[in-house]
């Protein structure tokens, strides 16, 4: 088929998609991403970035439509879908795409609850709209090119993750192929997101950028839509399309490419350890090392990490604790393993043993580590007092499509997340639902488990 009409291909996927019977490893692996995103959801909202959100919230009011997880306010669901987007990004526990860098679970997942509570939606609607929303998500940045984004100062998370999220919320709105044209219209003007995100120091601009705003936009396209409004028919063709205006080198096929074959719910990383993604390969490597070789801060001389040059870039020495690989490292060193709590303390990051431990670790950028078959691998060398050198090479870290998590150990880091904000019976009602969702009659049964 030739590349004309990617708009109208896609839009009649997406009705097509809304009823799709998904394979069971699909359906299973879209249940692992929402069980994750909503641990995330959960814990992010007792962070900074989670409790301006909720301040937020309580201003705005709003027609009680959905639950902003963890409290007792209901609101529209475009402010819950913003501020439990922001709840998803706050901890750095969110689920990736490896090739685009995207992260499609902390803005699909929340703008999928927000309308699903809004519209009654079932368990089975549930997976089958955020899978579509992972599909457009990552695929718009294929389009586009993830490197022409950012080449232009530009953030790619926030780009995609409007499209993610008009893709879950319209599935649940039950449009027809006109609304999802408009809808993806509506969504492509409100495409934003700057890479000043790396000077947020505390995390909360971030959690917009990457998550709350992106949730935001495609639940406001979708209800617009819904609500009749009229708009542009061919957003992504033609004169003045999206694609040319957000990319200097655009793939319009890659929209559409395997549409029904190839689901990114299937292919993201769920992060093991509650960190920036560039850290979770060489967090893996020297934990191994350390259970290895007894490592500690008594026979450890010096630690040299390896990461593929744009991923150090990423996480050297940053002024968060999450995203500063130097700095986690050394935690890891004195600790033996790194808590969700010190992963996010910044009194750890002027604790004396933390630093005198964070003195012993060299981060280097690593042009020979630069492979797209393995774009977020790390390489560990821990030279030991007395000369003794000891390595290790994770290519794939723990929860990558290479080395998948299974239900249990996605279950385990849920409750890991959880249980300290829920309690314990309430996270385990959480993970039964929604590892059973296609029999889960309507989505607003989890408010119990969810809201206060």
């Amino acid at each position: 088929m030739s590349s004309a009409d990617i708009t109208g291909r896609l839009a009649r996927y997406m009705v097509e998609a809304r009823a799709r019977g998904l394979a069971p490893r699909v359906a299973q692996d879209a249940k692992h991403r929402i069980l994750d995103t909503l641990a995330a959801m959960v814990s992010g909202a007792h962070l900074k970035p989670g409790e301006m959100a909720i301040r937020y919230a309580r201003a705005q009011g709003g027609v009680a439509e959905a639950t902003v997880l963890t409290t007792d306010i209901r609101t529209s669901a475009v402010n819950a879908a913003l501020v439990n987007g922001m709840f998803g990004h706050a901890d750095e526990t969110d689920d990736f795409e490896p090739v685009t860098k995207a992260h499609p679970g902390c803005s699909v997942v929340p703008a999928a609850m927000a309308m699903a509570e809004r519209e009654g939606g079932s368990g089975t609607e549930l997976l089958n709209a955020v899978t579509l929303g992972y599909d457009l998500c990552c695929r718009f940045l294929l389009a586009l090119g993830a490197d022409h984004v950012r080449a232009s100062h530009r953030s790619a998370e926030g780009t995609s993750s409007t499209l993610g999220a008009v893709g879950a919320a319209t599935a649940l709105a039950r449009l027809d192929e006109k609304g999802m044209r408009h809808a993806l219209s509506y969504a492509a003007q409100q495409v934003s997101g700057v890479w000043s995100w790396v000077r947020d120091a505390e995390h909360v601009e971030k959690a917009f950028d990457f998550s709350g705003m992106g949730a935001r936009n495609g639940v406001t396209a979708a209800i617009m839509a819904q609500m009749g409004f009229s708009g542009v028919w061919d957003v992504f063709d033609g004169e003045h399309n999206a694609l040319i205006a957000l990319s200097t080198d655009p793939n319009p096929e890659e929209m559409v490419a395997g549409l029904g074959t190839r689901y990114f719910v299937t292919e993201t990383a769920i992060k093991p350890f509650s960190v920036g993604y560039p850290i979770q390969a060489p967090l893996d490597a020297f934990l191994r090392l350390q259970r290895e070789h007894a490592l500690s801060v008594d026979n450890v001389e010096r630690i040299v990490v390896k990461l593929p040059e744009d991923g150090a870039r990423i996480v050297n020495d940053r002024s968060m604790p999450d995203v500063n690989c130097q700095h986690i490292i050394a935690v890891a060193l004195v600790e033996g393993t790194v808590s969700f709590e010190d992963s996010h303390s910044y009194e750890r990051m002027a604790d004396p043993k933390v630093r005198a431990a964070k003195a012993r670790v060299q981060l280097v950028g690593d042009r020979g580590l630069m492979d797209p078959a393995a774009p977020r691998s790390g390489l560990v060398e821990v030279t030991l007092k007395g000369g003794r050198t000891v390595s290790h090479f994770t290519r794939h870290a723990p929860g990558t499509k290479e080395n998948p998590m299974d239900t249990e150990g996605v279950n385990a880091k849920a409750r890991l997340l959880m249980a300290p904000v829920l309690g314990a019976e309430r996270t385990e009602g959480v993970i039964r639902r929604v590892n059973a969702l296609e029999a889960l009659k309507d989505v607003r049964e989890l408010r119990q488990f969810l809201a206060s």
